[in-house]
């Protein structure tokens, strides 16, 4: 298939290659035109040098970018460019809003509009290993869905547009959840001056076994923060579920303290550390040892 692919950084990129390694034409758009032409030499895919560019004659276009006034210019722009009956499939993390928004638009046109945002993180997105939670209409995805496989592990229909947004915000709620109960293990561990890694081999293997625990444990204990999902990223995610949560009346009181938080890392310069950096604001606490 014909494939526009808008946004190439830590996911997209990884994504984009996936397709063209598969034998899709892909055809890579970044705002950056230095990392889409890097892209395009590394993989054997096609610079584009608009999102116009992009989506020419594309039946599909994947989108993996920032927000959602990012979401809403590249629709925008690429919507008159699109082949008939085109499909667009946005895995940017973004308001339920937004994406209904964009699926009306598309409809006015001839196309579809998928909203499909991914957990997983960069390691998914470079082993393809994704999971994609999927809004919109249910035939529109099922015709893209084996392309979709090329990177992801699992694609899961949620409902109407803006249901892919819902379900990622309810992952959302779940990791904030985990992650601060993960930082406040490693906390007391180390102030009640227990050895770490015996500690994650005791416990790891019965009811607080988690992915966290797994992947972030050992390197949040060492004060390690470079493994993934930027904090700044994370607040913009929470921003999106409080926001949606004051809508329809959902109480989140730990989701919002886990957001605030998040602000405290932010501010001891940890924008860009990873989401188990709630530990160094712990960490930063003097004990009473």
């Amino acid at each position: 298939m014909k494939i526009g692919f808008a946004g190439l950084g830590v996911m997209g990129g990884p994504m984009a290659r996936h397709l063209v390694e598969a034998g899709h034409d892909v055809a890579g758009f970044n705002r950056s035109p230095d990392k889409a032409r890097a892209w395009a030499g590394a993989t054997g895919g096609r610079f584009a040098a608009t999102v116009e560019d992009a989506a020419g004659g594309a039946g599909l276009l994947i989108l993996c970018v920032g927000n959602d006034d990012d979401v809403r210019a590249v629709v925008a722009a690429a919507l008159p460019s699109l082949a008939r009956g085109a499909v667009i499939v946005d895995h940017t993390t973004t308001s339920a809003r937004v994406a209904r928004e964009m699926a009306d638009l598309a409809a006015g046109q001839g196309a579809s509009f998928i909203d499909a945002p991914v957990s997983g993180g960069q390691a998914g997105a470079e082993n393809g290993q994704l999971s994609v939670m999927a809004g919109g209409d249910a035939a529109a995805l099922a015709r893209v869905e084996p392309i979709l496989m090329h990177y992801a592990k699992a694609v899961k229909h949620m409902g109407p547009s803006g249901s892919g947004q819902l379900t990622k915000m309810v992952n959302q709620i779940a990791i904030a959840g985990v992650v601060q109960g993960l930082a406040e293990a490693v906390h007391f561990a180390q102030t009640a001056g227990l050895d770490t890694d015996a500690v994650y081999d005791a416990v790891s293997k019965g009811a607080a076994q988690s992915w966290q625990m797994d992947n972030r444990w050992k390197t949040a204990a060492a004060g390690q923060f470079e493994f993934g999902f930027a904090v700044d990223w994370m607040r913009k995610d929470l921003g999106l579920v409080l926001d949606e949560a004051r809508a329809n009346g959902a109480h989140l009181a730990l989701t919002a303290l886990v957001d605030q938080f998040y602000s405290e890392v932010q501010s001891m310069g940890g924008a860009r550390w990873d989401t188990s950096s709630l530990t160094a604001r712990l960490q930063a606490r003097p004990s009473r040892r």
